[in-house]
């Protein structure tokens, strides 16, 4: 199935009441994992490259690598480029055979945020394909603070951008090891009060797992990120893999180890967004 754009998984979401899962990637290992439980589930997934995977690998090459994960899938699959902070980048991405831009102008003041995003959203829509855009700031657990959406604001952001999604920060932090706590629901009642657009939420891996289906199944919001909770997975399957024979050497052999607990781990993620 050829890759899709962000909106062509989200738009259906939004109607149906389902959400989708942006799996955070950092290599080959991982997102062919993450594929094969999309198609295990039987459900769409949005492949993400955030900034670390791009400082590893370049967007070229993920760009390449994410079209023939999706050529030969099942499913829909975006390939959806993660805090794109520049124009620069965000065109790279799109040269390089991306289907989705996410601009992250959250650290501007709220003028150029818009200004910047709806350019961006701009050359994203004449090339065909989706952009989506942060207001409010989703902090990072042990960093920086998070800053809430206010409502007004969001539906400025929305109606002056022409986004396809839209990142709030209600509660949620980037990098969360537990699920502690929760997002501020009347927080999100009064964003999806003002605007139509498909909600995201970054950091997803700090939400309980019973918020993240009620929410996928009775809100705007259409697209949860997940990162930390599937690398804590991956490193320990990858502990065990080193551990279980002290002689073994052979990377190939060893990241093969961390194949199926990787997809094992993806279904349970997934499972919890479907309507």
């Amino acid at each position: 199935m050829p890759l899709v754009t962000l909106a062509e998984v989200l738009q259906p979401a939004l109607k149906n009441g389902h959400a989708v899962a942006g799996l955070v990637t950092l290599g080959w290992e991982d997102m062919r994992a993450y594929v094969a439980a999309a198609e295990a589930e039987d459900c769409p997934v949005i492949l993400q490259a955030g900034p670390s995977c791009r400082a590893h690998t370049p967007l070229p090459v993920l760009g390449k690598m994410f079209r023939h994960l999706a050529e030969g899938a099942s499913v829909p699959v975006v390939a959806h480029l993660d805090h794109g902070y520049t124009m620069e980048e965000c065109r790279e991405a799109l040269d390089a055979g991306f289907t989705s831009l996410m601009f992250d102008g959250s650290r501007l003041p709220l003028a150029d945020n818009i200004a910047q995003t709806r350019a961006i959203a701009e050359m994203a829509h004449a090339a065909g394909i989706s952009c989506e855009g942060e207001i409010g700031f989703v902090g990072y657990a042990d960093g920086e603070n998070s800053a809430g959406t206010e409502p007004g604001e969001a539906a400025q952001f929305a109606l002056e951008t022409n986004v396809d999604a839209m990142a709030i920060s209600v509660g949620n932090v980037h990098l969360q090891q537990d699920k502690e706590g929760g997002l501020d629901l009347p927080r999100i009642r009064a964003i999806e009060a003002v605007t139509d657009v498909p909600l995201v939420i970054h950091g997803g891996s700090g939400v309980p797992v019973a918020q993240r289906t009620a929410l996928a199944t009775g809100s705007q919001i259409c697209k949860f990120n997940i990162g930390t909770e599937l690398r804590m997975a991956f490193g320990a399957a990858l502990r065990d893999a080193v551990n279980s024979d002290p002689d073994r050497f052979d990377r190939v052999q060893i990241l093969k180890d961390t194949h199926d607990p990787l997809v094992a781990a993806a279904r349970q993620v997934l499972r919890t967004f479907k309507g």
